[in-house]
């Protein structure tokens, strides 16, 4: 699916701080402002969900399944 257009409500104020970050060209405009904003929410959002997720994980268990069935007398990994 393409850019599709949507109407937002925004405060005067943060109104008033985006379009002076528009006038000094950091953002090209404020839909470009908007969806990095957007964006930006979006993955920190995710990347708490996946650390929330690996924080539930037992390290031990873990560890004892990414070690199964490697020989007792291998002490490192092979180098390739």
């Amino acid at each position: 699916m393409g850019i599709v257009k949507i109407g937002i409500t925004v405060d005067s104020k943060i109104l008033k701080r985006l379009d002076e970050l528009v006038q000094l060209k950091v953002f090209p405009s404020r839909s470009r402002a908007i969806h990095e904003a957007i964006s930006e929410k979006l993955m920190r959002l995710e990347k708490r969900r996946l650390a929330s997720e690996c924080a539930k994980l037992d390290p031990d268990f873990e560890r004892s399944l990414a070690e199964e069935d490697l020989p007792a007398e291998l002490e490192e990994w092979p180098e390739y």
